[in-house]
């Protein structure tokens, strides 16, 4: 067994004007849950915590469009968000939302603290301001040329093409977002975080961080090099977070500056609603506790820069984050999700299409680790088909029907194994060991792939050694090759658990065990289980995707976006 360690995990939070797609959900949300269900079933203590991003010019604009109080349609966005994020079997100890007084009060507290500890200023600036929409326009809402790489779509705070932090003032041919116009420059007063002043701890930190990825050290320490610039932490918008600091009155916090803030309030409202107000310190203020952040390439800097040196300034002896799991891009059919354009699977149109499990499994396997990642239609119909039916399905049915007919449901023991099971019993342990090791470096998609060829093993050893043949001349020779596939469908059900949980939890009460799979131990893969077992009556565990099938699911694409059947069509 190993030691048991205290594990946050931590996914990016989803901002909320929008449902999110299949690239948002591999990106954060479902890399870290596949993480935080391991580290469980190692035995270790685990909180996963996110929520939603709900503040900021984006939603007030669009609550003005609809006429609308902005918190009215956070709230209503929050809860379909949740649901499907439930729906997705997500197991987040708290997910949560900015517009929490737990969150609220936490950010005015904290960054209080920063202000008295000198890590605050204020001046005067020039800010983009639209004569038409009559509104100062933050980061997000000015669009124009990158100055360091030339993509012509770069947001004002940073551009998702190169992943430069930015000024609006830098872009070339800046416009607004809102309607196209030309913005004019205006002086208001506006509070900044110092974080020039923090540089210096912030390069040893991540130079001493051999747990954070090569990307995000590299392009961290690049932009220290660089020179950092103090950090806007305030807007003119009016829905936001009040900005505590005197003289501030009428000024909210920047949404990216306290979103950021929510992973330690959802851990603080966490154990509050549990009794246990003061156990968050533990996980915070502990050195044995390791934090892990499931982000997009693009927020890797607030993640290894900004956040770190605001938790500095904070003076409270919080842990800095152990490492940063960040993804490359997932296109779709070969270019970007765009929800102007419509181009990609939103979640809760993937619910309509498929059960969780086969979006969960083809999307790990799709997983853009180390490079951007094309995802197709046809790459869906081959993840299911070839490898969830083809392959574990069919070891799993084929083995439990055998079992079934020869041995009347009851899993025949494993005796007098000869080499051949003996390698196959070891296979099972060191996939278990393979596996784990590949999750613990964020490498999912290799820990599936070791997985399924598990499973592909099984399904050669079958053939190799023909169990329904045998069992006319040597029923217990054929007793204990059947013996063995089951020990390997028992670790299939373990292994698989963080994956894709609804199907594994109905493997396991196929092979006739009780309880929860995401509940036992990683460590029992392979371990010799205990005898009689009765299995039940066998029934595939997966379909497969015909042609005809396939053309189908795009046809009820089409039509639910017509018809407008699901959330993410209205938001």
């Amino acid at each position: 067994m190993p030691k048991k360690e205290r594990w946050l995990v931590c996914s990016a939070w989803p901002y909320i004007n929008a449902i999110p797609h299949l690239g948002n959900m591999i990106g954060s949300v479902l890399s870290a849950d596949v993480y935080a269900r391991y580290l469980r079933m190692r035995g270790h203590e685990v909180v996963f915590v996110s929520g939603s991003d709900e503040h900021g010019t984006p939603i007030e604009i669009e609550a003005i469009k609809r006429k609308i109080n902005p918190k009215e349609l956070t709230d209503k966005n929050h809860e379909i968000v949740k649901s499907l994020f439930e729906r997705w079997e997500i197991s987040f100890d708290n997910y949560t939302r900015t517009e929490n007084e737990v969150h609220k009060n936490f950010v005015k507290d904290f960054y209080l603290k920063v202000y008295e500890n000198k890590y605050v200023f204020n001046k005067e600036v020039e800010m983009p301001y639209c004569p038409r929409d009559e509104i100062f326009l933050p980061d997000r809402f000015i669009i124009g040329t990158c100055p360091y790489c030339g993509y012509e779509n770069a947001r004002g705070d940073q551009c998702e093409h190169c992943g430069r932090l930015l000024n609006p003032t830098l872009l070339v041919g800046a416009r607004c977002a809102i309607c196209g116009a030309k913005p004019q420059i205006r002086k208001t007063l506006h509070w900044f975080f110092d974080l020039p002043k923090l540089a210096d701890e912030i390069k040893k930190y991540i130079e001493n961080n051999k747990n954070l990825p090569e990307n995000a050290r590299n392009m961290s320490l690049a932009m220290i090099k660089e020179g950092l610039e103090p950090r806007s932490l305030t807007r003119d918008n009016k829905w936001g977070i009040p900005a505590p600091f005197p003289g501030a009155e009428g000024k909210t916090i920047y949404v990216w500056m306290e979103a950021v803030l929510g992973y330690i309030s959802a851990t603080i409202e966490y154990f509050k609603k549990k009794g246990r107000e003061e156990d968050w310190k533990q996980y915070w203020f502990s050195r044995e506790t390791k934090s892990v952040y499931f982000i997009g390439k693009d927020n890797i800097p607030f993640h290894t820069i900004i956040f770190p040196a605001l938790l500095l300034a904070s003076k409270e002896p919080y842990v800095l984050p152990w490492s940063v799991a960040s993804t490359e891009y997932l296109l779709f059919e070969g270019d970007k999700f765009s929800k102007s354009r419509r181009w990609g699977i939103w979640i809760d149109e993937a619910l309509e299409l498929l059960p969780a499990d086969y979006w969960r499994f083809a999307l790990i396997l799709y997983r853009p680790e180390v490079r951007d990642i094309n995802f197709s239609w046809k790459g869906l119909q081959e993840s299911i088909n070839v490898y969830l039916n083809d392959i574990i399905g069919n070891f799993i049915h084929r083995t439990l029907t055998l079992i079934w007919r020869f041995f009347e449901g009851q899993v025949p023991s494993v005796e007098n194994p000869d080499k051949y099971d003996e390698q196959l019993l070891n296979s099972i342990k060191k996939t278990k060991r393979k596996a784990g090791e590949l999750i613990e470096k964020f490498r999912f998609r290799e820990a599936l792939m070791q997985i399924i060829e598990l499973a592909k093993m099984g399904n050669k050893y079958l053939n190799d050694k023909q169990p329904w043949a045998l069992v006319k001349t040597d029923k217990a020779k054929a007793g204990t090759v059947l013996g063995v596939a089951y020990r390997i469908i028992y670790a299939l059900a373990i292994l698989l658990a963080p994956f894709i949980p609804q199907s594994a939890q109905r493997i396991w009460e196929l092979i006739g065990q009780e309880g929860e799979v995401s509940k036992a131990l990683w460590e029992i893969a392979g371990e010799a289980v205990s005898h009689p077992i009765g299995i039940k009556k066998p029934t595939p565990v997966f379909f497969k995707i015909s042609d005809r099938d396939l053309k189908n699911l795009i046809e009820r694409l089409e039509e639910i976006r017509e018809k407008g059947l699901v959330p993410s069509a209205h938001m």
